[in-house]
């Protein structure tokens, strides 16, 4: 898995605000993000366990970036932000 820069971490927010949007499930990842707090880091875990298997559909720096937001308590809780106030705009 690649490393990425900081500033790398949030280029992917607007893309997966927007296909969350689509489904209509923003609103419902804020709030798991908001909730499952204790088990994000498990989540990030098994997203580095398992990109191998994900690599056909997502690239690295896809899988990397989720990963990174998930064992980021404050990065979890922006984008989760960023996710409300996207569905308010």
């Amino acid at each position: 898995m690649q490393r990425m820069s900081p500033s790398d971490f949030r280029t992917s927010w607007p893309a997966w605000a927007d296909f969350l949007r689509r489904l209509g499930l923003e609103n419902l990842a804020a709030w798991a993000l908001e909730a499952a707090r204790p088990l994000t880091v498990l989540g990030a875990q098994a997203l580095y366990l398992g990109a191998p298997l994900l690599h056909p559909a997502f690239s690295d720096t896809q899988v990397g970036a989720l990963a990174h937001l998930l064992e980021d308590d404050e990065e979890a809780q922006a984008f989760a932000a960023f996710l409300r106030e996207e569905g308010t705009a």
